[in-house]
């Protein structure tokens, strides 16, 4: 069972959907794995728990 892991700020449920849907099915048109095999996990961070340059992405938006 390939797991395909996926941490991110904050996403709307449809995009979430949309991303677990397009990862799955590129996902497996590579590897030649059934679909149905993959678990796709989306840990969300708030985004004054994500730093980039050193700074919070909360203060980047």
């Amino acid at each position: 069972m390939p797991v395909i892991s996926v941490e991110i700020a904050p996403l709307a449920t449809e995009v979430k959907e949309e991303l677990i849907r397009s990862l799955t099915k590129t996902t497996a048109a590579i590897t030649k794995i059934p679909e149905e095999s993959f678990v796709v996990l989306v840990k969300e961070y708030p985004a004054d728990a994500i730093g980039v340059g050193g700074t919070p992405l909360s203060k980047r938006r």
